[in-house]
């Protein structure tokens, strides 16, 4: 087994040519496996770990619901936004800069063959992640993804994930809201939860701006144990 993961940080990049590119190496993977088990080739699966930025997109799982988008093609436009329909799990979501995205490409049959337990471990790496910032953060039953204050009034959504697998191959991944201007989220039904709001660790912890590079360093140290992986970072 495998448990090498390639890191790369692609910066700020469109949200189609990451989504491409995912695709690509998905699909390496994928191919991997199958002329392992056609013709018992003994190949080695990789693994990649994919950190980046989108410019202002708002993205809708297979199975949410369009109405869920509140602007019409013009008023997209006017905020310098674009929409895909992809191929994840999950409701409608924003993507934008000040948000830590994070897209872990895996063959799981290197770690585990549990997506279930692929999900929690996502949402224990940001849970973590955020107690080293002071903040009880929580799953909320029913609710994928990472919340504050889970069963009061007051409970929002600081991190998104909706993932893709196929033959135990992963895409997509998570959203941690960090630096993220909330406005954009007006504009949609978030995740397709009606009446609960979504925040970000700079308003949480009330300052201008959080260190996103601190940030990213803490979500791989926690990604890295329990995974139990070695991490290795790719230039690009």
């Amino acid at each position: 087994m495998n448990k090498v993961i390639q890191l790369q940080d692609l910066g700020l990049k469109d949200y189609k040519d990451t989504w491409d590119y995912q695709e690509e190496l998905f699909k390496a993977i994928v191919d991997s496996k199958i002329k392992n088990r056609r013709e018992n080739a003994g190949l080695q699966t990789k693994n990649y770990f994919l950190f980046v930025q989108h410019p202002h997109v708002y993205t809708l799982g297979k199975s949410g619901d369009l109405d869920n988008l509140l602007l019409n093609e013009k008023q997209l436009a006017d905020k310098g936004a674009t929409f895909y329909k992809i191929n994840r799990g999950g409701d409608i979501t924003y993507h934008g800069p000040g948000q830590i995205v994070g897209y872990p490409i895996l063959d799981l049959e290197n770690f585990f063959t549990d997506i279930h337990k692929y999900l929690r471990f996502l949402e224990e790496m940001v849970i973590l992640t955020l107690a080293e910032y002071g903040l009880k953060a929580e799953r909320s039953p029913g609710e994928t993804g990472v919340w504050l204050d889970v069963g009061t009034p007051f409970a929002r959504k600081i991190c998104a994930m909706g993932v893709r697998a196929s033959r135990w191959v992963t895409m997509h991944g998570f959203a941690l809201n960090v630096n993220a201007d909330l406005g954009y989220f007006d504009n949609i039904i978030p995740c397709g939860i009606r009446g609960k709001a979504v925040t970000s660790l700079h308003v949480e912890l009330g300052k201008t701006k959080v260190d996103e590079t601190e940030v990213k360093t803490k979500l791989l140290k926690h990604f890295k144990n329990l995974f139990e992986a070695e991490l290795l970072v790719n230039e690009i």
